[in-house]
C-alpha cells in the first residue's frame, strides 16, 4: 500500500495528490461474519477509506486479560478493508465516546477510587501503556508502511472539550512511535476546541455537522498550512430512550457534503454505517440529567442498521461522482429479511429463585458499586435485612442507574437515576424482611467529566436516617444463561423473569424482533445478546444479524424486569420499528 504523506498543500499518497474520501464503519457493532459485506458497499458508495475506533475495555476486559478474536479481530477486519482495496484511519483512543459504554475506557480502571481518567495520573498512564502495547503489536504489519491499509493512526479523541494538558496528548504520540506508529498522527476536535485540543506536529482536523465552510475556516485559522480535513462530518445522530428518532434529510446532508467537497477538504463520513451497540454497550450522557443512548446505532446512515442502503446511500454517491471516480457496478439493494413470525415463550424462570446460578453474593456492611466487584455490564442485586415492621424511609446516596425495590420478594417501585431519585417510602410487613434493590447499569457516560462514572448503589443507604448495613451484593453481568431452571409457564409471574421460547427458521437472513406488549428488559437469541428493549422507546425493535440464526430450531430468551401485558409472544418481522422521528 501507498504511505500517505502530509504536505503544506495537502495530502500526497504514491507520490499524487490525494483526498481522503472515508466513512465510519465500527467492527465491534457488526457481526464479523458482515464485516466484507459492509466494506463492499463503502467502496460502491465511492469511499476510498473507512475509518474505525477501537473499543478499549471489550479489547482488556480486565487487566490480565485481552481479547483480538472473534468480533474483535481488528487484523482480520484490516485485512478485509485491504482486500476490498480501502485505506484505513485508526482511531484507538484510548478514549472514543461514540455513544459508546464510558467512551470505551474499561471498568476497571474504576476500581480506583481516586483515579483521574483522561489525564497525566501515573495509574491511568501505566494501564494506557500496557494496553497499547498489546494492541499494536500485532498491528505492525497492517501500517501502510508495511504494505497495509492504514495510512492514519489519530492520537486520542476530541481531547480539547475535555482538557487542555497538551503534557498528556505528548504522552500518547509518543507512546504510538514508541509502539511502531509510524504513518501520520493526527488529532480532531470541534472548530471552538482546536486550540485546547491540538498538538505542535500533529495534524489537526476538524469535526462537524453543518456549515462546512466555516469549520474549515476555523482550522485553516488555526493551521495555515497542510490538508484540511473533516474527520467527523456529523451526516445523522443518536438516539437516547426517550426521546425521538433523530433523522437528517438525505438532500439537505448530500447538499452539506457538496459544499465540503467543494473546497478540497478531505472527508469522513460519522457515520458511513452505525451498526448496533450489542449487549450492554450502549454509553450514556450526563449533562446535569442523565440520558441512556439506545443499543440500535442507526444514525440515520446511508447503509441502515442491516446494512441495507438508504436514500442518503444514493444521494452521497452522486455527490462523490462529481469529485471523485466511483465504481460503475450497481448498488446491492436490500438483502432478505425473515418476518411474519410470532414466537411463543412457553418457558420461565424467575430471576430471584436462580440467583445462584447468575453470580455469587459478596457481603460488606456497605453496598459495593460494579467496579469494586469487578463487574464490567449487567444488573447487580443488593439485598439486607429490614429491623422492624411499619412505615419507613429509604434514602440512597445515588442509584447507578436505575434501581427496582422489593420487599419480601414484592415490588415497591423504581429510583431512576434519569429523574434525580434517590428515596422512596413504603411499608415493612414484618421484622427481618429482605430488603431487595436490582440495579441496572444503564451505559456509563461516554463525553465529558462524567467518565467517571461507578455503578450500582453509591454511598451509604439510611432507613429513617440510620445506616442500613449488613448488605450482600450480587454481580448480575448476564454472560452465561446456560445454568436457569426453566419451568412451563402458568400464571404470570411476579418480578423480574427470564422467558424462553423457539422459533424454527428454513432459511437464515437477518430480521427484527418487536416486543408489543413487554415493558423493559433484554434479548437473547441462540446465547447473542441483542441487547435492551424499553416501551419507553423511540426504539422498538432489536436487529437480530443473520449470522446469529440457524437453520432449524432458534432458541429465544427474553429477560422481562416487569411484566409483559398479554401473551408471552415476540415476534419476527422484515422491518424495524425505531419510533418517532419528532417528539
Amino acid at each position: 500500500m501507498p504511505v500517505l504523506q502530509i504536505t503544506d498543500e495537502g495530502f500526497r499518497l504514491d507520490d499524487e495528490p490525494f483526498r481522503i474520501i472515508s466513512g465510519g464503519l465500527h467492527y465491534f457493532r457488526v457481526h464479523p461474519s458482515q464485516w466484507a459485506d459492509r466494506l463492499r458497499k463503502a467502496r460502491l458508495m465511492g469511499l476510498n477509506t473507512v475509518e474505525t475506533y477501537v473499543p478499549w475495555n471489550l479489547h482488556q476486559p480486565r487487566p490480565d486479560e485481552f481479547r483480538l478474536d472473534g468480533g474483535l479481530d481488528l487484523p482480520a477486519f484490516l485485512d478485509l478493508a485491504a482486500a476490498e482495496g480501502l485505506h484505513v484511519l485508526l482511531r484507538p483512543g484510548p478514549y472514543i465516546c461514540a455513544e459508546w459504554e464510558g467512551g470505551g475506557l474499561p471498568s476497571w480502571l474504576l476500581a480506583d477510587p481516586g483515579i483521574l481518567l483522561r489525564s497525566q495520573d501515573p495509574r491511568y498512564l501505566a494501564a494506557v501503556d500496557a494496553y497499547f502495547e498489546r494492541l499494536l503489536a500485532p498491528l505492525q504489519r497492517h501500517l501502510s508502511t508495511n504494505g497495509g491499509p492504514v495510512i492514519a493512526v489519530q492520537v486520542e479523541n476530541e481531547f480539547g472539550a475535555y482538557d487542555g494538558d497538551t503534557a498528556h496528548l505528548v504522552h500518547l504520540e509518543q507512546l504510538l512511535r514508541r509502539c511502531g506508529v509510524d504513518v501520520p498522527l493526527f488529532t480532531c476536535d470541534q472548530p471552538a476546541d482546536l486550540v485546547r485540543g491540538s498538538l505542535p506536529g500533529v495534524l489537526a482536523t476538524v469535526n462537524f455537522g453543518s456549515r462546512s465552510e466555516q469549520g474549515l475556516a476555523a482550522l485553516r485559522a488555526h493551521q495555515p498550512n497542510g490538508p484540511l480535513m473533516c474527520t467527523e462530518f456529523w451526516i445523522g445522530w443518536f438516539d437516547r430512550w426517550g426521546g425521538h428518532h433523530v433523522v437528517r434529510d438525505a438532500a439537505q446532508a448530500a447538499q452539506e457534503l457538496d459544499t465540503l467537497l467543494a473546497t478540497g477538504a478531505s472527508v469522513n463520513l460519522y457515520m458511513f454505517h452505525g451498526g448496533t451497540s450489542f449487549g450492554f454497550t450502549n454509553g450514556a450522557n450526563d449533562k446535569h440529567t442523565y440520558r441512556p443512548t439506545v443499543g440500535s446505532y442507526d444514525y440515520d446512515a446511508p447503509l441502515d442498521e442491516a446494512g441495507d442502503p438508504t436514500e442518503k446511500y444514493q444521494a452521497f454517491r452522486q455527490v462523490i461522482a462529481k469529485y471523485a471516480p466511483v465504481p460503475a457496478e450497481p448498488v446491492p439493494g436490500r438483502a432478505a429479511k425473515i418476518g411474519s413470525a410470532a414466537v411463543q415463550l412457553t418457558s420461565s424462570a424467575q430471576l430471584f429463585a436462580n440467583l445462584s446460578a447468575l453470580g455469587a453474593a459478596v457481603r460488606a456492611e456497605r453496598p459495593l458499586t460494579m467496579e469494586q466487584l469487578g463487574q464490567d455490564f449487567g444488573y447487580v442485586l443488593y439485598q439486607t435485612a429490614l429491623p422492624s415492621a411499619g412505615p419507613v424511609l429509604l434514602e440512597v446516596g445515588s442509584v447507578r442507574d436505575r434501581a427496582q425495590v422489593f420487599v419480601d420478594g414484592q415490588p415497591i417501585g423504581v429510583l431512576e437515576r434519569e429523574n434525580h431519585e434517590r428515596a422512596i417510602a413504603f411499608t415493612v410487613p414484618r421484622a427481618d424482611a429482605v430488603l431487595s434493590v436490582l440495579v441496572e447499569n444503564q451505559g456509563r457516560v461516554n463525553y465529558g467529566s462524567g467518565v467517571h462514572d461507578r455503578k450500582g448503589l453509591l454511598g451509604r443507604a439510611l432507613l429513617d436516617g440510620t445506616e442500613l448495613t449488613g448488605w450482600s451484593s450480587r454481580p448480575l453481568p448476564l454472560t452465561a444463561l446456560d445454568g436457569l431452571a426453566f419451568a412451563e409457564t402458568g400464571a404470570a409471574p411476579v418480578g423480574p423473569t427470564f422467558h424462553r421460547g423457539t422459533v424454527r427458521i428454513d432459511e437464515v437472513a437477518d430480521t427484527f424482533v418487536h416486543l408489543p406488549g413487554w415493558t423493559k428488559g433484554n434479548v437473547w437469541i441462540n446465547g447473542f445478546h441483542l441487547g435492551r428493549y424499553w416501551s419507553r422507546g423511540p426504539q422498538r425493535s432489536l436487529y437480530v444479524p443473520g449470522p446469529v440464526l440457524r437453520p432449524g430450531a432458534n432458541e429465544i430468551t427474553v429477560l422481562e424486569l416487569h411484566a409483559a401485558h398479554g401473551a408471552l409472544t415476540v415476534e419476527l418481522r422484515e422491518t424495524p420499528d425505531l419510533g418517532p422521528t419528532e417528539e
